[in-house]
């Protein structure tokens, strides 16, 4: 696919990816690699933020709970445990490649509310401004957003939105939008480019969402490639089984759905999450 020169860029990694699956304990090599090739873009001058679920999945097992937790309260006391956690392995990452991580958490309500949104907005700049790598995250401990709305993947595109990316990036596990579920129908087969999502797209999400193992699935990141694009920002939906796929995209040698952005002078963000979210 065609290599461009993106200026911002906001990846996106679900908890699927960060964990091992058979213990629900922290993917340590996978993180390290990811955030290499972060610090590898930030060091060719191209502002990243990172948006990374996770914190559930690293409080339970840090708590011993097997069973993946139903209670919503329960779930926010493993977000407690486990954001900190998640964010302390950052941290120590990040410096190992002479980087610095800064924690961000949202909610819903600082997407709607103007003075919330502008203060998150100028925040993000000073950061950018400063050399340092947002990490971003669901405030779960306050909010139940992320748990509703698929694993981070909508919330990384009002982010992409918010700080005038130019590309998001949807870590997955599976390549990206097929026509059919891969698993089930070995004669599906990937769609590399969306240039306009409508109704057949949206049939293909709702076949193609069986190999989601987290709590996203392919319909969310259709809301996301929405918000994204109408924001002005390409949306790539990539395998995150080895993370030098992010590498990959930037040499335009990657493989996955790419959604060219349709900028709409008349999106308005805080409108969408009020009346969509």
């Amino acid at each position: 696919m065609e290599k461009k020169k993106y200026r911002r860029v906001v990846i996106k990694i679900g908890s699927s990816s960060l964990t091992h699956p058979e213990t629900g304990r922290q993917n340590l090599g996978k993180m390290e690699h990811l955030v290499r090739a972060i610090c590898d873009l930030s060091n060719q001058a191209i502002d990243v933020c990172l948006v990374s679920s996770g914190a559930i999945a690293v409080g339970r097992a840090a708590m011993g709970i097997a069973q993946r937790p139903e209670e919503t309260s329960l779930k926010q006391a493993c977000a407690a445990v486990g954001q900190g956690r998640l964010m302390m392995t950052y941290q120590r990452l990040f410096a190992e490649y002479n980087h610095t991580a800064g924690q961000v958490l949202l909610t819903k309500n600082t997407m709607v509310n103007p003075v919330s949104r502008d203060n998150a907005k100028n925040t993000f700049e000073e950061l950018f401004r400063l050399g340092v790598i947002p990490v971003v995250n669901e405030n779960d401990t306050v909010s139940t957003y992320e748990m509703q709305f698929g694993d981070n993947d909508t919330l990384s595109a009002l982010v992409a939105s918010l700080v005038g990316a130019d590309l998001l990036i949807l870590l997955s596990d599976i390549d990206g939008l097929y026509t059919d579920d891969p698993h089930d129908n070995p004669a599906a087969t990937l769609v590399p480019v969306v240039k306009n999502i409508d109704g057949e797209i949206d049939k293909m999400a709702k076949a193609s969402t069986g190999s989601e193992s987290g709590t996203g699935g392919m319909e969310t990141k259709l809301t996301a490639a929405r918000i994204a694009t109408y924001s002005g920002a390409d949306m790539i939906i990539a395998n995150g089984a080895d993370v030098s796929v992010v590498s990959d995209i930037f040499q335009g040698e990657y493989v996955g759905t790419l959604f060219p952005a349709r900028l709409n002078a008349d999106f308005d963000l805080a409108e969408y999450v009020r009346e969509n979210l």
